[in-house]
This record gives structure tokens, C-alpha cells and sequence, in this order.
């Protein structure tokens, strides 16, 4: 297991107002970002990410980080769990255009908004069920903001599965260090269902057998 630090400055680009999230009728707001369709991903910024439109350039130093860190090649293959619009997936392909890719994600409206050239390689899975893939048939498996969004009994099934299944993993999931980053992480959260910080992430890595590589974001 090793920290990692391939999402963090992008995290800290976006400028958020953690009290007008909070109090702007959150409970309905959570209800409606849940859904994860049209709303969450393309809809008013109160229900998610206001528009999660693909800017060129945007990923690409992220893809760079990723295949070096991890020496993935053309005939690596690869598995992104909570992939949404996969515009990391897509590019990685850009890079390494005959790697295998597969994206699973809970939502089919951001399956079906992906770019076309992963498209073919995503699937709409609810990753709180087992993995229906084989022991290591993934040289890497990535999961960005996606496991806070599971329960606690949940978890121990996903951070089993993607052991299973995966040579090699990476995932990032929201945390907080202090009581200000809790509370900014609180006010901002909308689908998120486990708060941990990043102490507490780390135990329960520990205790379900994670195997694999990890970063943290902070609502500073």
C-alpha cells in the first residue's frame, strides 16, 4: 500500500461555497443526486457536478501519472470502478490505444454520455455486488470518489472484490484531517453515505485486506 497523489491539485482547482450548499433544501438536493442521472451530472450545480463536460487536456496529465506509476502498456488491462463519463479512461486510450479498458458505473445516463471511443467498454453495474470478472484478470483497477458512497458493510464486499480481481489497485475517496474539513465535507457531500477520516480509511483498509495503493481528498 502507498499514498498517492495523482488527484489532489485537480481537487483543490474548483472553488466551492460549502454554506450555500448546506443551505439550500440539502435533503432534497441528496434525494435527486442519488438518482445519479441527468441532474447529478449535467443539472443545476445544487445537485452535483453542474456539467461534467469533457475539457481537452484536462485528464491527460492525470492518464500520464497513471501509466507511468503503474508501467501500464498496450497490452495492459485495466478496470475503472465508478468510472461515470470514463474521461479517464478515455484518455489513457488516447495514450495507449490498444489497451483493454473496461468502466463500470451505477449510473446509465453517464454510460450512455461517455465519449464514444470507450463507450463499447462500459457497462451500468452497482459494484455493491460481486465483480463478475476473474481472479487478477486486471493488471490495475482505479476507483476515483466512488467508495464513500458505499455503507460500511458494503465496503467490505467492494474492497474484497477489487483484491480479487486486480493485480494492482488504486482508489481515492473523500476524507477530512480536522472538525473544519468535516464540516466543509458534510456541507458539500451529496451522495456520500461513509465519513471517515483519514486514520479511520486507513483501519478499515486494514481490517478488510485492501492490498492496494490510495489518496485522500480534503474540503480545506
Amino acid at each position: 500500500m502507498a499514498i498517492k497523489n495523482f488527484i489532489t491539485n485537480y481537487h483543490k482547482s474548483t472553488q466551492r461555497n460549502y454554506l450555500n450548499r448546506m443551505n439550500d433544501n440539502k435533503v432534497e438536493c441528496m434525494i435527486i443526486s442519488k438518482k445519479y442521472d441527468k441532474d447529478y451530472w449535467d443539472g443545476d450545480r445544487r445537485y452535483g457536478y453542474g456539467g461534467y463536460k469533457y475539457i481537452p487536456g484536462l485528464w491527460t496529465s492525470i492518464a500520464k501519472e497513471i501509466i507511468e506509476n503503474y508501467k501500464l502498456t498496450n497490452s495492459s488491462r485495466i478496470i475503472d470502478l465508478g468510472c461515470g463519463k470514463a474521461f479517464l479512461l478515455y484518455e489513457i486510450k488516447k495514450l495507449l490505444p490498444n489497451i483493454e479498458l473496461i468502466g463500470i458505473d451505477i449510473s446509465n445516463y453517464a454510460i450512455q454520455n461517455a465519449k464514444e471511443d470507450v463507450r463499447p467498454n462500459l457497462n451500468v453495474f452497482d459494484a455493491r455486488n460481486p465483480l463478475p470478472y476473474q481472479d487478477k484478470e486486471f493488471d490495475l483497477l482505479i476507483s476515483l470518489g466512488t467508495l464513500h458512497n458505499f455503507r460500511l458493510p458494503e465496503l467490505k464486499t467492494v474492497l474484497k472484490e477489487i483484491n480479487r480481481v486486480s493485480v494492482k489497485s488504486y482508489i481515492m475517496v473523500e476524507s477530512y484531517r480536522n472538525e473544519k474539513e468535516l464540516f466543509n465535507l458534510q456541507c458539500w457531500a451529496l451522495t456520500a453515505e461513509s465519513f471517515f477520516d483519514n486514520k479511520e480509511w486507513l483501519w478499515l483498509y486494514k481490517e478488510f485486506g485492501y492490498q492496494g495503493d490510495f489518496e485522500f481528498i480534503y474540503f480545506e
